[in-house]
C-alpha cells in the first residue's frame, strides 16, 4: 500500500502535464471529484526546468492535495503523468541514474523550500522523478478514493527494468503469473519495507502494444475508486477513453485502464473488499 510517509523509493507525489490545463482540470474534477487550485505567482513549483512561468496548481481531494497539474510545453511530448519518488539525496540520486545508463530529463533543483526534484529517463524509455523533501514532503491523501493507490511500469525489458530501479530506488520484487498465461507481473516494494508496503507494478509487453508511447515504455498511476463501473462512465462522457476493462482481477479488485481527452493514460480501481 502507499502511505503519505515519505520512506526513501516510495511514491511521494504526481503531476500531470497537459496542453489545455482548463480542460484537465475539468476533466478530472468530473471523474475523480478533485477541486483544482490554481497557483499564484511566485508560488513554488510554477516554473519549469528552464525558470520560465507557466500556468499550473494543485488537485484537491476533500482539502488534501492528491497531485499537480501544469502546461505542457516540452516540444514533441505527450500529456502524461508524471510520478515522483522519494529519496534523501537527490544529487545522488542523479548520480545513481547515469551510473545504470539512464538519462537525465531535468537536473536537480531547488523548488524553494518546498524540496528539490530531477527527472529521468530509465535506458529503456520510461521517465520517472525524484523528490528530496523540504517542507514539504508530498501529496496529503493516498490509498483512499480519489486518490493515487499504487503506479506501474509497462516496458519491453521487464528485467532489464527491474535491475535499473533497484540500482538507482533499491526495490526489490515479488513476481506472480498472471492467469491465462497473460505473463509475469511484477510486485515492487521499497528497501528495507515489508511486502504490505508493496506500491506497484512492473510488466514486461511488446514494444507493439505500447501504442500510447509509439512503444516506449511509461509508468502510469492507479487511481482508487468507489464505484469503478459509475467511475469509467464519467470518463467516457466526458471525452475521455477506455483501452481495457472494466474488468475484475482476482485478489485486487474492479480495474478499468482509461485515457484521458490529451492521451494521458491512468488507471481506475475499486479495491477488492476483505
Amino acid at each position: 500500500m502507499i502511505t503519505t510517509d515519505p520512506v526513501p523509493g516510495t511514491p511521494c507525489w504526481l503531476d500531470l502535464g497537459a496542453p489545455d490545463v482548463p480542460a484537465a482540470a475539468a476533466f478530472y474534477g468530473s471523474v475523480l471529484g478533485w477541486e483544482y487550485e490554481a497557483m499564484e505567482a511566485g508560488d513554488a513549483g510554477e516554473t519549469g526546468g528552464g525558470g520560465e512561468e507557466m500556468e499550473g496548481g494543485m488537485f484537491r481531494k476533500d482539502g488534501k492535495i492528491v497531485a499537480g497539474l501544469g502546461k505542457l510545453t516540452e516540444a514533441g511530448a505527450r500529456s502524461a503523468w508524471m510520478i515522483y519518488y522519494s529519496v534523501e539525496d537527490v544529487d545522488a540520486t542523479t548520480r545513481a541514474v547515469e551510473q545504470a545508463g539512464g538519462k537525465v530529463r531535468v537536473a536537480p533543483m531547488d523548488l524553494d523550500e518546498w524540496g528539490r526534484m530531477a527527472q529521468f529517463t530509465d535506458p529503456l524509455g520510461g521517465q520517472f522523478a525524484a523528490w528530496q523533501p523540504g517542507t514539504n514532503s508530498g501529496v496529503e491523501l493516498v490509498d483512499a478514493p480519489g486518490s493515487l493507490s499504487w503506479t506501474e511500469l509497462y516496458t519491453t525489458d521487464a528485467a532489464a527494468a527491474k535491475r535499473f530501479y533497484t540500482d538507482v530506488l533499491g526495490w526489490w520484487y515479488s513476481d506472480m503469473e498472471l492467469p491465462g498465461g497473460g505473463g509475469t507481473y511484477s510486485l515492487v516494494t521499497p528497501a528495507g519495507l515489508a511486502e504490505e508496503r508493496m506500491q506497484g507494478g512492473i510488466m514486461g509487453m511488446r514494444a507493439e502494444d505500447l501504442t500510447l508511447n509509439s512503444g516506449k515504455p511509461y509508468w502510469h498511476p492507479v487511481f482508487d475508486v468507489d464505484d469503478c463501473d459509475a467511475a469509467v462512465a464519467r470518463v467516457k462522457a466526458n471525452g475521455g477513453t477506455v483501452q481495457m476493462g472494466p474488468d475484475d482481477a482476482e485478489g485486487v479488485g474492479r480495474l478499468a485502464v482509461c485515457v484521458d481527452p490529451s492521451n494521458a493514460d491512468f488507471v481506475l480501481l475499486t479495491p477488492e473488499k476483505p
